[in-house]
């Protein structure tokens, strides 16, 4: 063993020879101290294309075509919603579970409510559902004693350029 010890240390001495040799050094190279901003770009591009891929995906409910108003009050959907949607084919949703009858309607209703007692109702009844269905829906409303309820529109497109 000691023999093997005293050649590893007689190669660290040759080694370290070779390298302190002064006339063969090279110079160090300077420290660059740019900041090079294209990946970083790159990456946020590619960021910014999904979510406006994914935004639209986002909507809440069931997708509802929701009527028409000329004056239409812009409100964001800010997910501080409960959105009761009914459907073309007179279903009743209460943001994605389906409700099977509009009995039953109140007591999901109550209970997201009873989760989340600081949002707001959001009905979105679809333009070619029967006007009935909705109406029902805004009836077990008033009967569950819910009387902060907004209507979902959409805005009227006016035809044409001028004002």
């Amino acid at each position: 063993m000691s023999s093997d010890s005293a050649r590893r240390m007689a190669r660290l001495r040759a080694l370290r020879q070779v390298f302190a040799d002064d006339e063969h050094e090279q110079p160090l190279p300077s420290v660059k101290s740019d900041i090079n901003v294209t990946p970083l770009v790159d990456v946020v591009l590619v960021l910014l294309i999904i979510f406006m891929v994914v935004t639209p995906m986002i909507a809440s409910g069931v997708a509802v075509d929701l009527p028409k108003t000329a004056h239409h009050l812009r409100k964001p959907d800010d997910g501080k919603d409960i959105i009761v949607s009914v459907t073309q084919d007179k279903r009743y949703y209460v943001g994605t579970t389906r409700v099977n009858r509009v009995e039953d309607l109140s007591a999901a209703i109550k209970n997201e409510r009873r989760r989340f007692p600081e949002k707001t109702i959001f009905v979105k009844g679809d333009a070619r559902a029967p006007f009935g269905t909705v109406r029902e829906a805004m009836q077990v409303l008033q009967a569950s004693d819910i009387s902060d309820v907004v209507l979902g529109t959409e805005e009227l497109q006016k035809l044409g350029g001028g004002s």
